[in-house]
This record gives structure tokens, C-alpha cells and sequence, in this order.
């Protein structure tokens, strides 16, 4: 399937939709791995997901080890996807080798981690431009303000709820949305 600007296809079927409903499915996004393999989100249909804009040399980076614990924790019910940022002070400058060799060392990172994007400006990702415009995502309108910032999903593809980066991942604010113990 032909990727244009991390939407599939499937986002520009011919219908009577406006441009901004045929662009509002949280699953018809699409971002590349570190790999470069493509991840389809409709894949994650049924489960949490909780997106989470990453960096490896951020007070925050520490988080990394609560986000593994999460995501061991509640696996058979939710995603992790680690998006790598730059946008915050320069605070993630890895390659996508050095990105994966610094999660594996230092944090046995087991959860999903992109392609290094742009969460704000003109460059934004897709996955960003429906997280943070309620035009897209029915919720709310937000502005990723920092490295780890966080957005639930629910299992049905509705934005949940956004998280700043001082909310720790095993925070109650999370985790009362997620059934298994």
C-alpha cells in the first residue's frame, strides 16, 4: 500500500466525507518503525494504546523504565509506541541504530519505537496533527509541550485523554483505564 505522509490509502477513499472526516481515523494512520517497517494502527484495534513522544537526553528519559514496567505489566491489553522527538532542546540527536541500541542498554525496552518525527510545527506528523486537533480526534486540542509527553487511546481509536510530561506512566491517571492487574 502507497504511504503518502504516513496515510494509507485507505484515508483518501472517494466518498461524500469532508477531507477532514476521511482524515479523522486514529487507524488509518500509519508510522514507520526504527526499521524503517511500516505500522499500520489499525493493527492495535482492541487495545490500548498509549503514544508517547521520546528522547534520550531528557530529565524525563527515566521514564523509559516506567513505560517498559507498563507495557510488561498490561501487554495483552496495551500498545506502547515510543515516538522519538528532536524538538526539545535537541534532546534526542540519535540515529534510528543508536535510538535502539540506547532503549535496549539502558531500559530493555520491549514496546514499540518509531522513526524519529516532528510532534509540532509545519512539520508535524500526521499521528501529531490528529493527537493534538479535536477537528481530527473529537477530544480535545492540545500542544505537545515537552519530551514525554503522553495520549491514551481507547480500544475503539478515540483519544482518551493527553498527559503532560510530569505524569509519571504507572500514574492512577493512566492506569485506571486499563482492566488487567
Amino acid at each position: 500500500m502507497k504511504l503518502l505522509n504516513g496515510l494509507s490509502k485507505k484515508a483518501f477513499r472517494t466518498t461524500s466525507e469532508s477531507v477532514e472526516e476521511r482524515l479523522s481515523s486514529f487507524y488509518d494512520i500509519t508510522i514507520n518503525q526504527l526499521n524503517g517497517t511500516t505500522l499500520v494502527l489499525s493493527d492495535f484495534q482492541g487495545k490500548y494504546i498509549l503514544i508517547v513522544n521520546v528522547a534520550s537526553k531528557c530529565g524525563f528519559t527515566p521514564q523509559y523504565r516506567e513505560l517498559e514496567q507498563l507495557y510488561q505489566k498490561h501487554k495483552e491489553e496495551l500498545i506502547i509506541i515510543g515516538v522519538p522527538c528532536n524538538q526539545f532542546g535537541s534532546q534526542e540527536p540519535g540515529t534510528p541504530s543508536e535510538i535502539e541500541s540506547f532503549c535496549e542498554r539502558n531500559y530493555g525496552v520491549n514496546f514499540i519505537i518509531t522513526e524519529k518525527v516532528n510532534v509540532k510545527g509545519e512539520k508535524q506528523h500526521p499521528l501529531y496533527q490528529w493527537l493534538t486537533r479535536k477537528q481530527s480526534n473529537g477530544s480535545s486540542n492540545s500542544v505537545v509541550r515537552w519530551n514525554f509527553q503522553k495520549y491514551l487511546i481507547d480500544k475503539e481509536g478515540r483519544l482518551i485523554d493527553f498527559f503532560y510530561s510530569i505524569t509519571s506512566p504507572s500514574s492512577r491517571k493512566i492506569t485506571k483505564y486499563l482492566t488487567t492487574k
